[in-house]
This record gives structure tokens, C-alpha cells and sequence, in this order.
């Protein structure tokens, strides 16, 4: 069996096996006292689902599972590991958590086409991969970057899923909590994405780094149009300005006539769709997002492979605080000069789940040295809190 974890971290010492004994799934929904608009649609609450792996030797694990909009997809995502993921993966043995990211993919591939069903199918099992290797560093007694043969705990910021409405008040309320780089939510209408961008742009300190994210809402020519429009604010990048099934060749028209870098990956599926967009040379940010397909093990390569072009690796998260922190610690031993996605958005599923964001330093963050992601779940407590949101 092929390791997809092939570009290894050097860090060769510690036990990776694992013998599953228990998955189980945890779903939390906590309501938005301040509803997340995009232009694909409105976010009314803010979902979470949890995995927690139990080894055979003891050791638990925590994951996460892609389910951030339509909120519905939670309890979907939950059956798919109950019903057809954990079958595959317990009472086995694997001497690394890419061998059982690999088995659980090959034996659900033909099911995922015959249901339509290639997303979720991916989400759970990247979910569930995160826990194997929270799993793995706990074991290991170490944070999951130096697991993954990271040494640097401290890692940038930036404050995203900043609505269309009172942009410049909450990228004020975001710099007093000490982020230094922002990301606007825009695609809805030219004259308010023009203006909110303007208006912040004006408003911060030109070496700071403002990005714009439109969640695939233009078509070729919209984005042709909108583009130089943006050009005079200094964007560090569009992301999604084109859906994310457009032809390679449309993406790179937009490159050709674009000044602004453009980025993209948290909607790409599998290996060979990042790859295509390297070769393309129409992208200059990727943002794989680790919970809704490859976990950590497949990611691995995908993040070294855009490294060695001279891309900007950036992880796409916008959910809970487990998918969060694994990000941070991805990101962290990685290396690079990429950023980390904080939504700006109230959300105790984060807050409680993300110790390391409770001081942020002129946009930075030192990741916990506390085994694996340093994260304890105290699900009473996350009830309670969604409760009383």
C-alpha cells in the first residue's frame, strides 16, 4: 500500500501506529447573535462535529468534520462515520494514521461516486485522520508540530468572515484585539465591495495586509470587471473570485490580467486537483482546508509541494476550534510565511476550543506546548455555552 504521506516530516522517531478500538461522533450547533453572510448564502448558526478516536493502548484523539453551511450537513456527516467510515477503520492495525487515511478512502471511493456523495465522504475521513494524529502526538507527549518536526510555536494571523455590513467597525474591534491583517467578505454588490475595501484600506496601515474573499460569486467576465477596481487597494490576495469548477483556462485569463494574487483550494478535492492548479501557475495562495479533504496526512504533501513553487500556503478554516488548532499546528510546521484563518465571527465552539487565541500579539499566536492540539473538549461545557448563546 502506497504512503500518501510520502514527503514525511523529519521527525521519524515516535510511534505513529494505531489500533482503533472507538470513533465516536459529537454534533453541536450554537445560534449566531450576528448572522455570517456570504454570497452564497446566510449563516444563522454555527455547527460543529467532533471526533473523538480511542486507541487500542488507551490514547485519545480529537477531531474535526467539515460542516460549517447548510448547517443541516452535521448530523449527516455524523451517520457517515458511524455507519460507513468507523466499520472500515476499527479493530485494525496501522503502523501510520496516512495507511488508515488511505484504506478508509480507497474502500468508500466507489460508494462516494455512486452517491454523490465525494465531499462528505472526504470531510469525515479527514476528520477523523486529524484525531489519529492528535492521537499520535498525545502519545508522544508532544505538541503536534514538533510531532510534525515543526519548532516554531509562534505563527501569524488574520481576521476573516468580516461581513459586508459594518466592515471598518469590526476590522477596528479586530485590530484592538491585536490582529494585523484582515480578510473582507465581497461578491454581493460592486459599489458596497468597492467602498467597504476602500474604506478600510484608507483606515489601516498600508504595510499591513488586507485580503478580499468572494466566494466564487463572480463569472469570467464580472471578475475581468471587477478587478481593476480592486487593484488601487493593495490586496494581498482575491480568493474565489470564479467558482471553484471553472476551467483551469479561465483562472488563468483572470492571472494574465490581474495585479492582485490570486488564491484558492478550500473547495479542491484530492491531490490531483492541486496539483493541476500548481502546473496551472494561475494561483498564488493555496488554502487546502485540512477538514474538508485530506486531514493531515495527504495535506502534508500538497503544503510542501506548494512551498517548493513559491507559493503562499495559507489554511482555509472557518468552524470550529479542533479543525482550528490542527490548522495552526499544520501551519506551524510547515514553515513559510502563511497565515492563519480566524473567523472574526462570534462562535464559542472556537473561543473554548482555541486556547492559543486568547493573546494575540501585533498579529501573532504561540501555540500551547500541551501534547498534541492542546485542546481538552469539555462537552458539558459546550452545550451550556451554545445554550445560553
Amino acid at each position: 500500500m502506497q504512503n500518501l504521506f510520502s514527503t514525511s516530516p523529519p521527525n521519524n522517531k515516535n510511534d505513529l501506529s494505531v489500533h482503533l478500538v472507538k470513533l465516536q461522533v459529537f454534533v453541536f450547533r450554537c445560534p449566531s447573535p450576528i448572522p455570517v453572510r456570504t454570497s452564497f448564502g446566510i449563516m444563522r448558526d454555527r455547527p460543529a462535529v467532533f471526533v473523538k478516536a480511542e486507541s487500542a493502548d488507551g490514547h485519545i484523539g480529537w477531531g474535526e468534520i467539515w460542516c460549517n453551511y447548510p448547517s443541516c450537513g452535521a448530523e449527516h456527516r455524523a451517520q457517515l462515520l458511524n455507519t460507513v467510515i468507523a466499520p472500515l477503520l476499527l479493530n485494525k492495525d496501522f503502523s501510520h494514521p496516512s495507511y488508515a487515511f488511505e484504506e478508509a478512502s480507497l474502500k468508500t471511493h466507489v460508494l462516494a461516486l455512486q452517491s454523490g456523495e465525494l465531499g462528505p465522504m472526504a470531510q469525515v475521513i479527514a476528520g477523523v485522520d486529524i484525531a489519529l494524529w492528535d492521537l499520535c502526538a498525545r502519545r508522544a507527549k508532544l505538541p503536534l508540530y514538533q510531532l510534525l518536526g515543526g519548532s516554531n510555536a509562534q505563527i501569524g494571523v488574520y481576521a476573516s468572515g468580516i461581513n459586508p455590513d459594518a466592515s471598518l467597525q469590526t476590522v477596528q474591534k479586530k485590530y484592538q484585539e491585536g490582529f494585523r491583517a484582515f480578510k473582507l467578505k465581497i461578491g454581493f454588490d460592486t459599489e458596497l465591495d468597492i467602498a467597504n475595501v476602500r474604506s478600510v484600506r484608507e483606515w489601516l496601515d498600508p504595510a499591513l495586509e488586507l485580503m478580499a474573499d468572494v466566494n466564487q460569486a463572480w463569472d469570467l467576465a464580472k471578475a475581468l470587471e471587477n478587478i481593476p477596481k480592486l487593484e488601487p487597494y493593495g490586496l494581498s490576495w482575491l480568493e474565489e473570485p470564479l467558482r471553484c469548477d471553472s476551467e483551469i483556462r479561465q483562472w488563468q485569463e483572470l492571472k494574465a490580467h490581474s495585479r492582485i494574487p490570486l488564491a484558492a483550494g478550500e473547495n479542491m478535492l484530492g491531490s490531483a486537483s492541486f496539483m493541476s492548479a500548481m502546473d496551472s501557475k494561475a494561483f498564488d495562495v493555496l488554502q487546502p482546508d485540512i477538514a474538508k479533504w485530506g486531514g493531515i496526512s495527504a495535506t502534508w504533501a500538497v503544503i510542501q509541494n506548494t512551498l517548493s513553487r513559491g507559493l503562499r500556503y495559507c489554511p482555509h478554516y472557518l468552524g470550529a476550534g479542533i479543525g482550528l488548532m490542527a490548522s495552526a499546528h499544520l501551519l506551524a510546521a510547515s514553515g513559510g510565511d502563511g497565515l492563519l484563518e480566524v473567523d472574526a465571527n462570534e462562535n464559542p465552539l472556537r473561543t473554548m476550543l482555541a486556547p492559543a487565541l486568547q493573546k494575540i500579539n501585533n498579529g501573532l499566536i504561540t501555540l500551547t506546548q500541551d501534547a498534541g492540539l492542546g485542546v481538552e473538549p469539555d462537552l458539558d461545557a459546550l452545550l451550556m455555552a451554545c445554550r445560553q448563546n
